[in-house]
């Protein structure tokens, strides 16, 4: 069969086969049309130029907007990545706008966003092997099957599950669905750990909250002991005459930080729901001594809250003294946070 070729009229008025050269130049010309010879394209879009510079500024440098107004600088950070989305929409106004010095600026803030974030966007896993998975969820003191979301995270292979949010009413529920698949297990005020490995040296950490939102215990792996810590930090709250209030959550943060930096074991996992990204300054006191297993070896930014919409990582697999070897979400359960997990080698820790 005869190939049919696509063919347009040249600049000579002959007709001939349109090569790809010719095609993109044409595309140019249509998307340029009315930009050429036009010295406004550089007056025009000043205001989308600055805003442009304004966000890659905000990026840049959120680490010293102060908090000392409604802790705006910690609201700013908690949701750091999705200031991105702007990047699109900056350029869509700037070609409407047939702007050249809109176009140019947008150019900053997307280079600070991918230089930023860029690298989340790639799977950092590791080759497949052996290790011990974790898992950690805020299960929801409102949740209406707790015995279904307790086979969810089970279903989920994990030898080492933390819990948080747990009622007094609930526990005998979750005791009662993971005790087939994990041997060993303690609830500590509204906090548990289930292991498939024995624990001991089980003690709660206090966070400076009056009541007990926090545990550590030491698990007994085939690779070895580990401590693992179980934190559900204050939440936050965002109100009209306060900003975005978050005392209490620092304070413990600080607490559980402390208790990190005194643990006298090397190799330690943080579990939990933290109610703060790694980006939000207020965590420093975690993160400073930490890695998080979805920025050193997940894909994506693993966002886990809310559930219905995540919007920001909250729930935090943290590790020292271990590999983080990949990290991912589960699947959506009866609460409104999503469960997270990690694969970690005990051989290979720095």
């Amino acid at each position: 069969m005869a190939q049919q070729a696509y063919v347009t009229e040249t600049d000579n008025g002959s007709s001939g086969p349109e090569r790809p050269a010719s095609r993109l130049r044409r595309l140019t010309a249509r998307a340029t049309h009315g930009w050429r010879g036009d010295p406004r394209i550089w007056r025009r879009g000043v205001v989308l130029a600055a805003v442009a510079v304004l966000l890659a500024m905000v990026m840049l440098v959120h680490a010293h907007i102060p908090n000392s107004v409604g802790n705006l600088g910690s609201l700013t950070e908690t949701f750091l990545p999705w200031l991105g989305a702007f990047v699109p929409l900056l350029l869509l106004l700037a070609l409407v706008r047939r702007s050249a010095t809109a176009l140019i600026a947008v150019l900053f803030p997307a280079i600070v966003w991918l230089n930023v974030f860029g690298g989340l966007l790639t799977d950092k896993a590791a080759a497949a092997g052996g290790g011990l998975t974790v898992a950690t969820h805020n299960v929801n003191a409102d949740n209406t099957d707790p015995s279904g979301t307790a086979r969810d995270v089970a279903a989920s292979g994990a030898d080492v599950v933390a819990l948080e949010e747990l009622t007094e009413a609930a526990v005998p529920t979750y005791e009662s669905a993971l005790a087939s698949t994990y041997k060993y297990h303690s609830v500590q005020g509204t906090v548990g750990l289930w292991s498939k490995y024995p624990l001991s040296d089980i003690r709660p950490v206090d966070i400076k909250l009056g009541w007990i939102r926090a545990m550590r215990a030491t698990v007994t792996a085939p690779g070895g002991q580990l401590a693992v810590y179980v934190a559900h930090l204050p939440s936050v709250r965002v109100k009209l005459e306060a900003g975005f209030t978050a005392r209490q959550r620092d304070t413990s943060a600080d607490a559980l930080g402390e208790a990190i930096a005194d643990e006298q074991l090397t190799r330690v996992v943080l579990l939990g729901d933290l109610n703060g990204t790694m980006n939000d300054r207020a965590l420093n006191a975690v993160t400073a001594q930490m890695r998080s297993t979805q920025g050193a070896a997940g894909s994506g930014f693993g966002f886990s809250w809310p559930a219905s919409f995540p919007m920001a990582r909250i729930d935090q697999i943290m590790v020292k003294g271990v590999e983080p070897v990949t990290s991912w979400t589960l699947p959506q359960t009866g609460s409104d946070h999503l469960p997270v997990a990690a694969r970690v080698d005990l051989a290979t820790g720095s």
